[in-house]
């Protein structure tokens, strides 16, 4: 059996059987057969973990043992991550909540760290759903400029280690956070009235007061004369040399180099008080997984 190194998903926790488990209760009473499989199961996943107790120090929690269940138990309720392979995760990843799928990898290195929603009170009586968000980075980068640091840490060590969800946000690693439209009457105003504020308020709390003109130059990009229907993209890149790039639909509509302003982007999805907590939560253990491979 081959395991590879995952990415780490959170899934729902119902999922449905398949073709091949149906046609062996056609044949054998389902008692009988969860019993084995049971035994089965709990013998491999045995076999598994003693084989991985060198690389993960007996550390339950860590990938190894959860990738291993998820092959060897893919139907099981319990399971709470899904994993998608380093090195030939193809598949698009799902939203749950929106149903919209991202890539798993944009352009030839970024990988997808985790998936979430963007939700927006109206008058505190209802809630929509704005738009879903992929939270990509560069894994190359991530180990170059983290890797000293954290490398040699064990995977409990890494965990909520805010040293490095702030060194994640303030090094030079090329990442991108895209936007896929869920809200069929958004307009390019909404996002830049909601930007205004929510930017702002990061600008202020990691560089004062004092940063209206940089706010200002980035919520300008947002011009009336674009147009985002349902389905649309956003893509807010972070490039070499903290350059933020701002896309939509495949096009550029602005180039600004600030390390407060990527940061302050950074910390609406990533940061202390995120807009989706589970997809800061993926973020986490995938960029765990990332310093953890050799």
């Amino acid at each position: 059996m081959s395991l590879r190194f995952p990415f780490l998903f959170s899934q729902p926790t119902n999922l449905p059987g398949n073709g091949t488990s149906h046609n062996i209760h056609r044949t054998t009473s389902r008692g009988r057969f969860s019993a084995s499989f049971a035994v089965a199961a709990a013998a491999s996943i045995g076999a598994a973990a003693a084989a991985g107790v060198a690389v993960v120090s007996q550390n339950p929690n860590h990938p190894f043992f959860q990738n291993a269940a998820n092959l060897l138990l893919p139907n099981s309720s319990s399971l709470l991550w899904g994993s998608i392979s380093l090195a030939d995760g193809s598949a698009p990843v799902v939203e749950p909540k929106s149903g919209v799928s991202f890539p798993p990898v944009l352009g030839n290195s970024l990988r997808l760290l985790g998936v979430g929603l963007r939700k927006k009170s109206i008058l505190g009586l209802k809630n929509i759903d704005v738009y879903a968000f992929g939270v990509y980075a560069n894994g190359d980068d991530v180990k170059k400029f983290l890797g000293n640091k954290y490398g040699n840490l064990s995977a409990s060590e890494l965990k909520d280690n805010k040293d490095l969800k702030n060194d994640l946000m303030e090094a030079d690693i090329s990442m991108t956070v895209r936007l896929q439209i869920v809200y069929g009457k958004l307009s390019i105003r909404s996002i830049r009235n909601a930007y205004e504020e929510s930017v702002g308020s990061r600008l202020e709390k990691f560089g004062g007061s004092d940063n209206k003109e940089l706010l200002k130059k980035f919520t300008s990009q947002f011009k009336d004369e674009y147009k985002l229907p349902r389905g649309s993209l956003v893509d807010l890149s972070k490039e070499p040399g903290y350059v933020l790039k701002t896309i939509i639909d495949g096009k550029e509509i602005g180039s600004i180099e600030s390390k407060l302003l990527c940061k302050s982007i950074l910390d609406l999805y990533i940061g202390e008080d995120p807009f989706d907590k589970k997809a800061k939560e993926d973020v986490d253990q995938n960029v765990t997984c990332i310093l953890l491979q050799k």
